[in-house]
């Protein structure tokens, strides 16, 4: 069954998926199917609808075009490049400081809500991201200078 599956998809983890997806659907067909004779060609026959309602769907997300678009795909390489930087100088900070700032700023919550989490007062919050960000300000700024340009 996984050879005729791999033959109808002509990838390993896809012909696994497949297989899976029609000993599912004939099991819970299992009370209809009279002959148990042909259960192989019951299964090979559901795999071959599933692959052609899987290759149907695939199709209709892809429209070739001799045209291409007008519009530049977006270059995330900054971003991440970015983010690691980021990442990096959030790992220099203090755990609690580091903490306060991921669920201030990453996690979008109120200063209270951080408070809660955190088992700290609202002005303990406001003061240990304060110092955070400024701490942040001052590393970005070494390793921009640090850089050579």
């Amino acid at each position: 069954m996984l050879r005729a599956a791999m033959l109808l998809t002509a990838d390993r983890a896809d012909a696994e998926d497949l297989l899976q997806s029609a000993l599912a659907k004939t099991y819970l067909a299992w009370g209809r199917i009279n002959d148990r004779g042909a259960l192989d060609g019951y299964v090979r026959r559901t795999m071959v609808n599933i692959n052609i309602s899987w290759w149907r769907r695939r199709r209709i997300e892809e429209y070739p075009t001799d045209e291409l678009p007008d519009t530049p795909i977006a270059d995330h390489t900054r971003r991440s490049e970015l983010r690691d930087g980021l990442d990096r100088l959030l790992d220099r900070l203090p755990a609690r400081q580091r903490a306060a700032v991921v669920l201030r700023f990453y996690e979008d919550l109120t200063e209270t809500e951080v408070a809660e989490a955190l088992g700290v007062s609202v002005g303990t919050v406001k003061s240990t991201v304060s110092r955070a960000i400024a701490k942040l300000r001052d590393e970005a700024a070494r390793e921009l200078a640090s850089r050579d340009y």
